[in-house]
């Protein structure tokens, strides 16, 4: 009885102490969370930027996120809260030197505002868009170097630190990324998935989920990353014959969206006078905003169905 009484004293009782401690330290942590009024050292979150009320007044509708993932694609550099303020700081810039111009219709204005706030966005969207298309080309020869490396008897963490030494940007930053992470002890299994979120291309996500059946599961899955990588490129192939064969309609798409603007500038240049009723009476205004408004809508339209999608 005494040897169990100090067995117990001796084990027992430090452990219950010590998740005793523990749970008041997350019921602390729970109720700072709550209130807002603390924040852990341990919990991991994006810099707020220079303006984090704008952060936190958008975080509902997850458009900050978004930019954030956005820029994340696009190896750019900046804080999406920084760049959520600028589109609105040259949104009100446009508005107001459309106004100095004297532009006649608020509308007009308005789109002008519309257009000069959405630049720093339409860049950042570009940018990403690039670069996925980039990664999505070097995707096939990156599997078929880790099919290779699995071959030549090499583990999954040295096939991956093939491919982040052998390949060429994007892949080879973005899979540096994944070794980085894997030296500072980060979970292999986690790294790809969080790969995977940076790059969202349904060719990576099969990867990832290979490899990572591969880990747990021990099976042999190279002969599938194979087969994977000859569909990838047979994808990229038809792609880019369908781009080809589907050129025609864009750019009829194209002529469609700027015949009317063309038209209106030629009438301007020939007979202004004709043309400054649309602004200076307001029936003639009335006309106008129907104009600008079925333009965009067609170009949005038009646009939608010559690009095709694969």
């Amino acid at each position: 009885m005494a040897l169990y009484a100090a067995a117990h004293y001796a084990w027992a009782v430090p452990e219950q102490q010590h998740a005793a401690r523990l749970a008041r330290r997350m019921g602390e942590l729970s109720m700072e969370h709550r209130r807002g009024t603390g924040r852990s050292e341990l919990t991991r979150s994006a810099a707020p930027g220079r303006v984090g009320g704008l952060a936190d007044f958008t975080r509902w509708l997850r458009l900050i996120d978004r930019l954030q993932d956005a820029i994340e694609q696009a190896n750019l550099r900046y804080r999406a809260s920084n760049v959520a303020l600028l589109a609105l700081v040259l949104a009100a810039g446009g508005y107001l030197l459309a106004g100095l111009f004297q532009v006649p219709l608020a509308l007009l204005r308005l789109l002008a505002g519309v257009i000069a706030g959405a630049l720093p966005i339409l860049y950042i969207l570009w940018k990403s868009k690039r670069r996925l298309r980039a990664f999505e080309a070097a995707l096939p020869d990156a599997i078929d170097l880790f099919g290779r490396a699995m071959r030549a008897g090499h583990n999954i963490h040295g096939g991956l630190e093939v491919i982040a030494s052998e390949t060429y940007d994007p892949v080879r930053m973005e899979f540096r990324k994944v070794m980085d992470e894997v030296a500072l002890g980060s979970q292999v299994d986690l790294a790809l998935r969080n790969l995977a979120r940076r790059m969202p291309l349904v060719d990576l996500h099969f990867f990832v989920t290979g490899v990572i059946l591969q880990r747990q599961t021990g099976a042999n899955i190279v002969g599938v990353l194979e087969s994977l990588s000859g569909v990838i490129r047979e994808r990229l192939t038809m792609a880019a014959r369908l781009k080809a064969h589907t050129a025609q309609q864009r750019l009829s798409a194209v002529v469609m969206i700027l015949a009317p603007l063309v038209t209106g500038l030629a009438f301007y240049v020939i007979k202004p006078d004709h043309v400054r009723v649309l602004w200076t009476d307001p029936t003639g205004a009335l006309f106008f905003t129907y104009a600008i408004c079925s333009e965009i809508v067609g170009a949005l339209v038009l646009w939608r169905i010559a690009s095709v999608r694969f």
